[in-house]
């Protein structure tokens, strides 16, 4: 991969420090499709449907 510019990692330091909400959002996200995909078993998937009903039924 191609070092990346001085300019670039300006930018992308600016954009960090003004997106931490986002960014946190972003790696919880990448986090828990992971574990879905590749680590959680049966009784995993079960208790996370039940979790994702209840927060969809009550908002």
């Amino acid at each position: 991969m191609a070092e990346l510019s001085e300019a670039r990692r300006k930018a992308n330091k600016k954009w960090n420090e003004k997106n931490k909400d986002k960014q946190r959002v972003y790696l919880y996200r990448s986090h828990a499709k992971k574990f879905v995909r590749e680590i959680a078993n049966e009784d995993d998937l079960k208790e996370l449907r039940k979790m994702i009903d209840d927060k969809l039924n009550n908002n």
